[in-house]
């Protein structure tokens, strides 16, 4: 099972997080049962009203929350609303990840404000997060988590819109996103874009739900067969786009799916005992692979194709590499898709000739075949430790993972 958030048009906050989930079938009573249950750990603050609605959102029939509070506050200490959400989710007898899960996203948005403004997370107080809304927003989203029992599911999240123009908070006015969306989003894998909107698109509280709740980023949906699909309504409405973040729910495929970066460079003026340093220096940094490849160029120039692939967080690591290195004038980039056939790493321990070894394996299968690759740097020790052919190390080896594989 793999579920996939999708922020990329309307952006994330709490309250479109919990709507969707409760519109992918979280149950809406227990949601509501357990934050009346909660209110009366956050002093001064009660629920007039609380529902979940099916509404039209610019043509996607999607869920709302209403709520309707009183409150007396316009501020509180960020460890005030820590406990009240803490004391919350252990009345209402979650499971252990749940309760994990709650108390991660208050400290998260805690830890941002303290780092912002240069205090302790001791002495942060919440103007806009204040309100009951934010134990709303993070204690629901546990409870609807927990009943559908996501938490031991595949999550992943594509580009979070943060949208743009300015923001206006009890600090004053400041380019969107806010200074609180970056620092929640700096400490996390996940990728954010603006737009056009000018408005606010990624709330804190939404921003540190996300983060607390997936740190796989995906640029495209993962190949997959759909079985449901929530919709979530925000708050506002905006022209041009539906004010709707989706969460969709389905199999995955035996393939995985990522996106890479493609770099390349010709080179026709190093030595090949250059190439295999580049080639050992840049694996070093982080690259997934490095191929060179011999050709002709103009005029009939002998030159060498160097081709890396590697994540989009190691491109400028390595085009400095590089470009110093070779002393190449240019490096053409390019975005590649990719399947992966499904694969995890495996161990043992053996004897042999009195002589002790560690021997790491992968083994992948699809379509009811396994296939096993050996590390060759532990075949090679054992070659040369016992004086052995590469290939009969090999050979014995796999019989060896045979017997722990299908015992």
């Amino acid at each position: 099972m793999v579920i996939v958030i999708d922020p990329q048009i309307a952006g994330i906050s709490g309250d479109m997080l919990l709507s969707s989930l409760v519109n992918l079938g979280a149950d809406k009573n227990k949601i509501i049962e357990g934050i009346i249950k909660s209110q009366k750990f956050l002093s001064d603050s009660t629920i007039k009203k609380m529902d979940f609605q099916k509404i039209q959102k610019q043509g996607i029939e999607s869920t709302k929350l209403i709520l309707e509070i009183d409150e007396n506050v316009s501020k509180r200490k960020g460890i005030e609303i820590k406990k009240a959400i803490s004391d919350s989710v252990n009345e209402l007898n979650l499971t252990t990840k749940a309760k994990t899960f709650a108390e991660l996203c208050i400290s998260t948005l805690i830890s941002s404000e303290s780092k912002i403004h240069g205090i302790s997370e001791d002495s942060v107080h919440f103007h806009e997060a204040s309100s009951i809304d934010t134990l709303v927003d993070i204690v629901g989203t546990a409870i609807a988590l927990d009943d559908l029992r996501l938490f031991e599911e595949k999550i992943v999240c594509l580009p979070v819109s943060v949208g743009g123009g300015t923001v206006s908070f009890s600090h004053g006015t400041m380019s969107n996103p806010a200074s609180a969306v970056l620092q929640i989003f700096k400490n996390s894998n996940l990728n954010i874009q603006g737009n056009n909107s000018k408005e606010e698109l990624a709330t804190p509280t939404g921003a540190c739900i996300l983060v607390n709740l997936t740190n796989s980023p995906v640029e495209y949906y993962p190949s997959m067969n759909i079985t449901s699909i929530g919709y979530g309504a925000g708050q506002k409405d905006f022209e041009g786009f539906s004010n709707v973040l989706k969460i969709i729910q389905g199999d995955e495929n035996n393939f995985e799916m990522d996106s890479v970066k493609i770099l390349e460079t010709n080179i026709d003026d190093v030595s090949g005992e250059i190439l295999g340093h580049l080639i050992e220096k840049i694996m070093d940094q982080g690259a997934k692979d490095v191929s060179i490849y011999p050709g002709i160029t103009k005029k009939g120039r002998p030159t060498n194709l160097v081709c890396v692939i590697c994540d989009d967080v190691k491109v400028d690591t390595i085009i400095d590499t590089l470009i110093l290195e070779t002393g190449t004038l240019g490096i053409r980039i390019s975005n590649s898709n990719r399947f992966i056939v499904t694969r995890s790493n495996h161990n043992f321990s053996l004897t042999f000739d009195g002589k002790s070894f560690e021997v790491n394996y992968k083994k992948s299968s699809h379509n009811g075949k396994t296939h096993f690759k050996i590390e060759f740097d532990d075949l090679k020790n054992m070659s040369n430790a016992l004086d052995r052919p590469i290939v009969d190390i090999e050979s014995f080896l796999r019989k060896e993972i045979e017997k722990i594989e299908d015992p």
